[in-house]
């Protein structure tokens, strides 16, 4: 709630924010766990977009979501790459994306001290897992961030458009209070020519 009362209240056009939302949305569909803020970050740069909407969006992955966009971007970059899709052994790709982190760290780390190091395991899950995932990624990516932009820029346009309305009629009745207390003078009295007028 406090996200969406942020990127409702961004001092920007109602188009930039609208595409830095979709864009924000478009990341959460990448397999680059970790990094979708930066990846919002440079696609938000890239088209334009507001760059705190597009981070806020990204609020779209989250436990309870990913599990579904994983199955789903996995299951259909197979099916573009022409691969085997193995529902049950995919069931544990997050876990699969910690164990690639921790072997591309340890590897990483064997080159600087002479260690030994094996690429087979972080090549075998590029392969299984992050290309079809990437690939897969794409379509649904694309269609989702169309849809925020298209759904979101509205709304935002709507709610920008009242609020300067409030404003501008909060400003008007300031200026007509002031006007009302300029021409009755100190204290509600009229000029002083028309008060000794009265008196006589």
């Amino acid at each position: 709630m406090y996200m969406q009362y942020r990127v409702r209240r961004l001092p920007d056009s109602s188009d930039r924010i609208a595409r830095g939302i979709a864009v924000g949305v478009m990341a959460t569909f990448t397999p680059f766990y970790g990094m979708h803020f930066l990846v919002a970050f440079i696609l938000a740069r890239i088209v334009g977009g507001n760059v705190f909407a597009g981070l806020a969006a990204t609020f779209v992955g989250n436990p309870i979501t990913f599990p579904f966009i994983g199955f789903l971007c996995m299951k259909l970059g197979h099916l573009l790459m022409g691969t085997k899709f193995d529902k049950e052994a995919q069931r544990t790709f997050m876990h699969s994306f910690v164990d690639a982190w921790h072997d591309l760290k340890e590897n990483i780390w064997a080159l600087f001290s002479g260690g030994t190091y094996d690429w087979h395991g972080f090549l075998e899950f590029y392969h299984e897992v992050f290309l079809p995932y990437l690939v897969g990624g794409i379509l649904p990516g694309l269609f989702f961030g169309v849809l925020a932009y298209f759904c979101t820029e509205p709304l935002v346009r709507a709610y920008q458009n009242r609020r300067r309305m409030i404003i501008r009629s909060k400003f008007d009745a300031i200026k007509a209070r002031a006007a009302i207390g300029s021409v009755a003078g100190p204290g509600g009295l009229g000029r002083r020519g028309d008060r000794g007028k009265e008196q006589v």
